[in-house]
């Protein structure tokens, strides 16, 4: 099922958007500010993100932008009740790849979600994150508090296999195996002790990456 997150602080505009586009069988997430909704995109991504403008924790043009610097293709429609040029033009500008003013028809927003979706695909499907650290899967990029990382092909699979396992503990042995054996390069337990320190220099010692003392290691969201 299609999943989509949506920013809505009116229980009532929220249950309605809710229970009509879950009817057409698009799973609904609503949050009822900014701040719980950068959690959980901090947690897992979805396919499509429904932003109001005013919330009581902050504008949605600041969290779009937020969105942007780091899921570079990960859908936006801001759904709001600003309609003016300037606001409408001003969500453009912070990454919205589409605008639906309030009052709106149920119909219409779906319309507007669904061709959205076939421009898209399914982006929110080629990143993975953990706290500030995000791997773009489609263009191989790695980004920390949306500033670009550089990583060697190694650094880039240990991060990889640890944020596709995210919140499982992952043994020295299975990176051993997954990172250096499954290419026939044989190495020294020492290796992933010194090429883990590095990935963890480079992303500014992040805390969602965690040691699993002599058994491995494991990124944990941070909440």
């Amino acid at each position: 099922m299609t999943e989509l997150y949506y920013a809505e602080d009116d229980p009532d505009i929220a249950g309605m958007v809710k229970a009509y586009l879950e009817r057409k069988d698009i799973k609904v997430s609503v949050y009822g500010t900014l701040a719980d909704l950068k959690l959980a995109l901090a947690q897992r991504l979805p396919s499509m993100v429904l932003l109001d403008w005013n919330m009581p924790d902050g504008r949605g043009d600041g969290l779009c932008r937020w969105i942007r610097g780091r899921f570079k293709e990960l859908p936006v429609i801001f759904l709001t009740v600003r309609g003016d040029s300037a606001d409408i033009v001003s969500g453009f500008e912070s990454g919205a790849d589409d605008y639906v003013v309030k009052p709106f028809a149920l119909e219409v927003l779906y319309s507007r979600v669904q061709a959205l979706f076939r421009r898209s695909g399914n982006a929110g499907g080629q990143y993975l994150s953990c706290g500030e650290i995000a791997m773009d899967l489609n263009r191989m990029l790695v980004t920390c508090k949306a500033e670009e990382v550089s990583l060697s092909a190694v650094e880039y699979q240990v991060l990889l296999c640890l944020m596709r396992n995210k919140g499982r503990i992952v043994t020295r042995e299975k990176l051993l195996e997954q990172v250096w054996d499954v290419n026939g390069n044989y190495v020294n337990d020492n290796t992933l002790t010194v090429t883990v320190k590095r990935l963890r220099d480079k992303l500014g010692k992040p805390l969602c990456l965690k040691t699993v003392r002599s058994v491995g290691y494991r990124m944990e969201d941070m909440l």
